[in-house]
C-alpha cells in the first residue's frame, strides 16, 4: 500500500519536473469554418466503484461505526502528531504531550471502549467455561442429573427453546456476514490485479499520448493557414466583393435609373413612330371609307330617282330612304390631327447619343472594383503570406523546445519497474490471502457447528420430548437433543474467546484504518490535513510547490492538483506550471496578430476614378426632358380617336334599307335597293371594323404615351439628382468604406490565427496530459482497493463474527437451561397422595453422568 501511494506521488512530480514546457487537450471550438478540437482520450478504468448487493451490508457496519466513533476526523492531533513525526515517546509528561494523548483518547474512546469489552470477553469465557465445567463435575451448577419438578415447568421450557431459536437466528445471521465477507474479499483480491493492469495501462496512455497531442496541436497550423491562404488568394470576393456590396445600395439604384430611362428614350421613339404610322393609316382608311360611303350614297340617290318614286304607296319609302342617307357621312376628321414627325426626329436627335452604351460603361466601371483591389494588394498579400509562414516556424520551434518525449520515455521507466514489483508480489498477496481465507472459512465453519448443534438439540428435543414422561423415563431423541445443546454449549466456551481474539484485533484495526483514512480520503479531509502550512517540511509553506517547482510561496495545494486530476484538467493547470515555464510568452498571441494587423494596415486601394455617367450621358438625359414629347396634345387625338367611324352603324342603316326595300313592289328599284344594303354590309366588314381596331389600337397607345411622358422633366432631374448623390458618396466616402472593409478583412485573417492560438494556449495549459489517470490510480490504491477491495469486506466480517460470537453467551446459558428439559435424569422427585397430604421422596433410576 505505501509502495502504491509512493508510485503515484512520484508520477505526478515526475510529470510536473518532465512536463513544465507541456501543454494541455481542448476542446476549444474555432470559427464556423475552423473546427479546432484534439481527439478525446478513453481510458479503461472506471472512476467509480460500486460494491452492488453487499453494499448495503457495508452501509450497516458503517452506521455502527459511526456510532461507536461518532467524532469528527481528528485534523489537529493528526497535525500534531506529523509535526513531531509521530514520536509520542520522547517527553512524554510534557503538558501538550498529555494534552495529545488525551485527545487520542477522547477521540478512540469508543474503539477502546469495545476492545477492553472485547479483551474481557477473551479473558473471562476460558475462566467461567473452567469454572463452569468443575462445578458440574462437582454435581453443581446443573451437574446434579436430577430435576425437580415444579408448576412453571412446561412454560419455562417453552421460553428457554424460543429464546434459543431466536438467538441461534441471530448468530446464524452473523455467519453468513462472515461467509460473505470471507468470500467477497477473496474475489476483490483476485480482481487486483485486472485493476492494476487497467491503471497502468492508462497511465502509459497519458504518457505516450501527450507527445502525440503536441504533434496534433502544432499540425493543426497548416490547416489554419491553408484556410487563411485560400482567403488571401480570394481577396478578389471577399475584400473588392465587400467594398463593392457597401458601394452596391448606392450606386445600382442610380444606374439602374439611367439604364431605364435610356430604355424609355427607345420605347418613346417606338411608340411615336408606331402611333405617326398608324395615324397616317387611319388617315388613308378614313378617306377611303369617306370615298366609298359617298359613292353608295349617290348610287342610292340615283336609284330613288327611278319613277316608281313617284306613285303615292312607294314615294313614302322612297322619302324616307332619301332622308337617311344624311347617315352615310364619315363621322371622323383625321386630317385635322397634327402629324408627330417633330417630335420624332427630336428623339432621333437624342438617340445619336448612345445612352445604354454609356450606362454600361458605368457599370463596368462599378464591378471592376474587386479586379482592381485585387491588383492593387498583389504585393500586401504576399507579405502576409510571408509573416504567416514565419509564424508558423515559431510555432514549430516550439514543439522542438520541449522536450517532452525523452523525459517522459524515462518516467516510462519508473512505471516498467512499478508493474513488475506489483506483479511479482501479488502471487504472494494471492498466496496469504488463500490462507486468510481459510482461516475465515474455519472461523465461519466452527460457528455454524455451533449453530448446527443448537439446532439440532432444538429439533430433537422438541420432537421428541414426551409431556407424559418422568425425567428418567425421556426418550432417545429428547436425550440426544438435550446431549447436542451441552455439546455446542462446550464447543462454545473452547472456542469463543478465539473467536473474540480475532474480533478485536480486526475491529481495532478495521475501524481505524476506516474512520482515520478511508472516509477523510473520500470527503477529502485528509488532504487538507497535508496541505497544513509548514506541517511536512518546517521551512515550506506549501509542500507541493516546493517539491515542484522549489518555491513553496506559490499555493498549490494536494487538494487542488487531487480536484483539478477528478476534473480531468491538464497537468500544467493543474500543477500550475506557469510558473516554471509560461506559455503565454511562448505563444505572444498579440505581438503575433500585431505583425499580421500591421501589414493590413500597409494596404493601400485607390478606387476614386470611378465615373458613373459622363457628361455626354448628362447632356443626353438633358436633352430628352426638353424634347417636347410631354408638351403634346394628346387629348385632340384621344378625342378624335375616341369616335366612330361612322355617324350611323352602317349594319343597322343596311338592315333598315332592306326592309324598306321589302316593301315594295317587285321590279328593278327594290333589287337595286337591296344590292346597295348587300354593299353597305360589305364596307362595314372590310372597312369601318379595321378601321375602328385601328383607331382603339392608337387610343391606347397615345393613352401609354401620354402617362409615360407625364412629367418627364421631374424625372429626367430625379434621376440626375440620383445619380449625381451616388457620385458624390463614391467621391467622399469610397475612402471611408475601403477602410472599413479592409479592417474587416484583416480581422477575419487575423481571427484565425487569434483562434488558432488562443486554442493552443487553452490546450497546452488545461487539457495536454490531463492527470485523469493519476487521480483515477489513486483512487483504485486507497477508494477502490484498500477500503473497497478489503477494509470493508473486513469490517463487515468481524462485525458479523463478532456478533455471532457474542450471541454465543446468552445462547450457551438458554442451552444449559434447556437441556435439563430434554436429557434423561438418574433420579426425580415422587409424590404420593397420603390421608394428610403429599409426601415426596427421591427415586433413583440409573447412575449417568455427562
Amino acid at each position: 500500500m505505501a509502495l502504491l501511494l509512493g508510485f503515484l506521488l512520484l508520477l505526478l512530480l515526475e510529470l510536473c519536473g518532465n512536463t513544465l514546457s507541456l501543454g494541455s487537450r481542448s476542446s476549444t471550438k474555432g470559427t464556423e469554418v475552423l473546427e479546432l478540437e484534439l481527439p478525446a482520450t478513453n481510458y479503461e478504468t472506471k472512476d467509480s466503484y460500486k460494491a452492488g448487493p453487499i453494499g448495503g451490508l457495508f452501509q450497516i457496519v458503517h452506521i455502527f461505526l459511526r456510532v461507536v466513533q461518532p467524532n469528527d476526523f481528528p485534523e489537529d492531533i493528526l497535525r500534531k502528531i506529523l509535526q513531531k513525526k509521530f514520536d509520542l515517546s520522547t517527553d512524554y509528561e510534557k503538558p501538550e504531550n498529555v494534552v495529545l494523548t488525551l485527545k487520542i483518547i477522547y477521540y478512540e474512546i469508543g474503539v477502546i471502549i469495545c476492545a477492553v469489552l472485547g479483551l474481557l470477553f477473551v479473558i473471562l469465557m476460558p475462566l467461567v467455561g473452567f469454572c463452569f465445567g468443575l462445578c458440574r463435575c462437582c454435581n453443581k451448577c446443573g451437574g446434579e442429573m436430577h430435576q425437580r419438578q415444579k408448576k412453571n415447568g412446561p412454560f419455562l421450557r417453552k421460553c428457554f427453546a424460543v429464546s434459543l431459536l431466536v438467538i441461534s437466528i441471530f448468530i446464524s445471521i452473523g455467519i453468513i456476514y462472515g461467509f460473505v465477507a470471507n468470500h467477497h474479499l477473496r474475489a476483490q483480491i483476485e480482481k487486483t490485479r485486472k485493476l492494476a493492469d487497467s491503471n497502468f495501462r492508462d497511465l502509459r496512455t497519458l504518457l505516450n499520448g501527450a507527445p502525440a497531442e503536441i504533434s496534433y496541436i502544432l499540425s493543426q497550423y497548416t490547416t489554419t493557414k491553408e484556410k487563411a491562404f485560400s482567403d488571401l488568394d480570394n481577396v478578389k470576393s471577399l475584400l473588392g466583393g465587400g467594398i463593392h456590396e457597401q458601394l452596391r445600395p448606392k450606386v445600382i439604384p442610380a444606374l439602374d435609373d439611367i439604364k431605364a430611362m435610356a430604355e424609355a428614350i427607345k420605347e418613346t421613339k417606338e411608340a411615336l413612330l408606331n402611333v405617326n404610322n398608324t395615324l397616317k393609316e387611319l388617315k388613308k382608311s378614313s378617306a377611303q371609307l369617306n370615298t366609298s360611303l359617298s359613292d353608295v350614297k349617290r348610287d342610292l340617290e340615283q336609284s330613288l330617282n327611278d319613277p316608281m318614286c313617284s306613285a303615292p304607296p312607294v314615294a313614302t319609302t322612297c322619302n324616307n330612304i332619301r332622308t337617311s342617307l344624311s347617315q352615310l357621312d364619315d363621322n371622323t376628321n383625321m386630317d385635322q390631327l397634327p402629324s408627330l414627325d417633330k417630335p420624332i426626329d427630336k428623339i432621333n436627335d437624342i438617340l445619336q447619343t448612345n445612352l445604354s452604351s454609356l450606362v454600361q460603361q458605368g457599370y463596368k466601371s462599378f464591378n471592376d472594383i474587386p479586379e482592381m483591389v485585387k491588383n492593387q494588394t498583389t504585393d500586401i498579400i504576399s507579405d502576409v503570406k510571408s509573416t504567416l509562414n514565419s509564424i508558423g516556424s515559431d510555432i514549430e520551434s516550439i514543439g522542438e523546445q520541449i522536450p517532452i518525449q525523452d523525459q517522459l520515455s524515462n518516467f516510462m521507466g519508473y512505471i516498467n519497474d512499478t508493474e513488475t514489483y506489483i506483479h511479482r508480489n501479488l502471487p504472494t498477496l494471492e498466496e496469504y490471502d488463500s490462507y486468510r481465507w481459510l482461516g475465515g472459512l474455519v472461523v465461519c465453519c466452527l460457528l455454524t457447528l455451533v449453530v448446527i448443534f443448537y439446532y439440532l438439540g432444538l429439533l430433537c428435543g422438541t420432537c421428541g420430548y414426551d409431556r407424559n414422561a418422568t425425567p428418567t423415563r425421556r426418550g432417545c431423541v429428547s436425550n440426544t437433543g438435550g446431549i447436542f445443546l451441552m455439546v455446542g454449549a462446550g464447543v462454545s466456551f473452547l472456542i469463543c474467546w478465539i473467536l473474540m481474539t480475532i474480533v478485536v484485533l480486526t475491529f481495532v484495526v478495521g475501524a481505524n484504518v476506516e474512520k482515520l483514512l478511508c472516509e477523510p480520503y473520500q470527503n477529502r479531509k485528509l488532504f487538507q490535513v497535508l496541505d497544513t502550512p509548514y506541517l511536512l517540511n518546517e521551512n515550506w509553506k506549501h509542500y507541493l510547490s516546493g517539491m515542484v517547482f522549489n518555491k513553496p510561496d506559490i499555493n498549490l495545494t494536494f487538494e487542488q492538483v487531487y480536484s483539478d486530476c477528478k476534473e480531468n484538467k491538464g497537468i500544467y493547470a493543474t500543477l500550475k506550471l506557469e510558473n516554471s515555464y509560461n506559455i503565454s510568452e511562448h505563444l505572444n498571441i498579440q505581438e503575433h496578430a500585431g505583425n499580421i494587423s500591421n501589414d493590413f494596415q500597409n494596404m493601400k486601394v485607390n478606387i476614386d476614378n470611378i465615373v458613373l455617367l459622363d457628361e455626354a450621358g448628362r447632356k443626353n438625359l438633358m436633352d430628352f426632358s426638353f424634347s417636347g414629347i410631354d408638351a403634346i396634345n394628346y387629348n385632340i387625338y384621344l378625342a378624335e380617336l375616341s369616335k366612330a367611324p361612322t355617324k350611323a352603324n352602317l349594319l343597322s342603316f343596311a338592315d333598315d334599307l332592306e326592309v324598306k326595300a321589302n316593301h315594295l313592289p317587285h321590279g328593278s328599284l327594290k333589287q337595286f335597293l337591296k344590292n346597295n344594303a348587300q354593299t353597305i354590309r360589305t364596307i362595314h366588314r372590310s372597312e369601318v371594323i379595321p378601321l375602328e381596331q385601328s383607331m382603339s389600337s392608337v387610343y391606347q397607345s397615345i393613352k401609354e404615351l401620354q402617362q409615360k411622358s407625364s412629367g418627364l422633366g421631374m424625372k429626367v432631374n430625379n434621376t440626375l439628382s440620383s445619380l449625381d448623390s451616388a457620385q458624390d458618396f463614391l467621391t467622399t466616402r469610397i475612402s471611408s468604406v475601403i477602410v472599413e472593409e479592409s479592417q474587416k478583412y484583416g480581422n477575419m485573417i487575423v481571427g484565425y490565427f487569434e483562434r488558432y492560438l488562443q486554442w493552443v494556449k487553452i490546450s497546452i495549459t488545461d487539457k495536454i496530459a490531463a492527470c485523469k489517470p493519476v487521480a483515477t490510480a489513486l483512487d483504485s490504491a486507497v477508494d477502490v482497493f484498500l477500503c473497497s477491495y478489503i477494509i470493508d469486506p473486513m469490517n463487515l466480517f468481524w462485525f458479523g463474527i463478532g456478533k455471532a460470537t457474542i450471541f454465543l453467551l446468552p445462547a450457551l446459558i438458554f442451552a444449559v437451561k434447556l437441556a435439563k428439559y430434554y436429557r434423561r435424569m438418574d433420579s426425580e422427585d415422587v409424590y404420593e397422595d397420603m390421608e394428610n397430604g403429599n409426601i415426596g421422596f427421591h427415586r433413583h433410576h440409573s447412575t449417568q453422568t455427562v
